[in-house]
């Protein structure tokens, strides 16, 4: 099996799913200049132990990536839901939303077609703005966790349902 630096040197993306208390570190641990102009897709989220507050409060996970790793464009998304609506989202009722934050317009309309194909259609994904802007999606979690104790599931995802026009 391939270790994380070998990887790395074949991939063009790179997709963060560790957990955001560790995330940095681990990258660091595979080296700046490996991950310099590969386009890096966060979906961790940092949590204290007992998963009741955010391990960075005042800042966010996709930050913390951006400013250790500058060569190295990060687009925030799919941490709003679960790992079975980031994959199939034609597994939920209805047409829900999608957020991409990241300050590299390239590196979300890439993550925007890669989204694409996991099933999420341009019309769902909705570009919030840059990286800062991956902390409301971040923050979300504590709200998330909140929603699935009232539903008593995990599966689920929100809509932003905009003004009706006219």
């Amino acid at each position: 099996m391939a270790d994380l630096s070998e990887t790395t040197a074949h991939a063009e993306v790179l997709v963060n799913a560790t957990p955001g208390n560790v995330s940095v570190d681990l990258l660091r641990s595979i080296g700046a200049s490996a991950l310099a102009d590969k386009v890096l897709i966060d979906v961790g989220v940092g949590l204290t132990d007992d998963y009741t507050e955010l391990s960075h409060p005042n800042s966010s996970l996709a930050e913390q990536i951006q400013r250790a790793f500058p060569l190295t464009p990060v687009v925030k998304t799919l941490c709003t839901m679960d790992s079975t609506a980031m994959i199939a989202p034609d597994s939920l009722e209805g047409p829900s939303t999608v957020f991409l934050s990241g300050d590299d317009a390239a590196a979300k309309q890439l993550t925007g077609r890669l989204l694409t194909d996991l099933g999420w259609p341009p019309s769902s994904q909705l570009d919030i703005g840059g990286i800062t802007s991956a902390r409301g999606q971040e923050h979300f979690a504590l709200l998330f966790m909140g929603i699935a104790g009232g539903l008593g599931a995990h599966t689920f995802n929100i809509k932003v349902v905009p003004r009706a026009v006219g």
